[in-house]
């Protein structure tokens, strides 16, 4: 990727996803005097150190700590949108942003639509680490897309590398609309690849086609990504099917004719996500392909996704939506 950035006079650096984020939040002060960035330790570097420096860089008076108080939090950044600041807000564990639930669905989600668009919050980006860890249990664990996908008003993306989260993390800024990035935090260090130096944004419900295939299409977001990449490459060694892996990279706005186009095509559809099944944006995912490709499946969509449980400390891998799981379950889909 690096040669080829370079033959296109773009130049790339190799790095993990929390120094991207931590590169685009800089970048983004440095381009915006009225923008902040605050929360739970952030001053410090946050719990994850993806803005390390940045206090240091732009002042105490941009970049600074909050109380643990998630609910107060947002309130405070509602009100510096509404003074004509641009916020990025970070929660500093998703399993924490129910507390702030009230002020995101009944303040940040509304205040355009009942202010009659004299008023809004559209600069405001609220980060938070989500999803499994390896040892984050019930409170550490959790992936929240779906309880804020059912409230218009919002945007939510979920990255799933470096280059993913500098272009959609630069698209939920310059976005005037309130969005939720949520970030897979077993990603920050583990996703490791290469990232262009100059500006660039990732449109907002565009999904990407990972790997094409014509036999079942994978749908999946963050870190089931890379398990839909590796149960696609058992699938063609040892079973010769050829499976279409796409991430959705918006969970609102989704991208449906992306999807629907590759289901159509393979006739087949996996949807799979770590929260639990019940629910989960998987079930939206199902409704809305089913509606649209009832004459082009063959078989049932599978969803493949976290157990109707709280998230467990031992045995998390039962627990995920793992290779086996998607491997068995794609296995099905083609013998039925």
């Amino acid at each position: 990727m690096l040669k080829r950035l370079a033959q296109q006079r773009r130049w790339a650096t190799e790095m993990n996803m929390c120094t991207a984020i931590n590169l685009t939040m800089r970048d983004a002060l440095k381009k915006n005097d009225k923008m902040v960035l605050f929360g739970e330790d952030v001053g410090f570097g946050g719990v994850f150190r993806c803005s390390v420096g940045l206090r240091e860089e732009f002042g105490k008076a941009r970049v600074f700590n909050t109380p643990v108080n998630e609910q107060g939090l947002i309130a405070f950044a509602v009100g510096m949108c509404v003074a004509g600041h641009d916020v990025i807000a970070e929660i500093q564990f998703a399993d924490y942003i129910f507390p702030a639930f009230d002020q995101i669905v009944n303040e940040v989600a509304k205040y355009r639509y009942r202010a009659a668009s004299n008023w809004d919050v559209g600069g405001l980006v609220i980060r938070a680490p989500c999803s499994a860890v390896g040892h984050g249990s019930m409170y550490h664990s959790q992936s929240v897309e779906s309880y804020f996908a059912h409230c218009p008003g919002l945007k939510i993306v979920v990255p799933r590398g470096p280059y993913q989260a500098k272009g959609l993390l630069n698209a939920c800024i310059a976005d005037r609309n309130p969005t939720l990035f949520f970030e897979p935090k077993v990603l920050y260090r583990n996703a490791v690849g290469e990232v262009p130096d100059e500006e660039y944004t990732i449109p907002l419900g565009q999904a990407d086609v990972v790997r094409s295939g014509t036999d079942i299409t994978m749908v999946g977001w963050g870190t089931q990504v890379e398990r839909m990449l590796a149960a696609a490459e058992e699938l063609q060694t040892k079973h010769k099917i050829s499976t279409e892996v796409i991430d959705l990279q918006s969970i609102i706005p989704w991208d449906v004719e992306t999807v629907t186009e590759s289901v159509k095509k393979t006739g087949r559809c996996i949807v799979t996500h770590e929260a639990p099944i019940t629910n989960g944006f998987g079930a939206e995912l199902t409704a809305t392909i089913q509606e649209r490709c009832f004459l082009s499946l063959e078989a049932p969509i599978q969803r493949v996704c976290g157990y109707d449980t709280h998230f467990p400390l031992a045995w998390e891998e039962f627990y995920l939506p793992s290779v086996p799981r998607l491997v068995e379950a794609a296995v099905k889909s083609m013998n039925y």
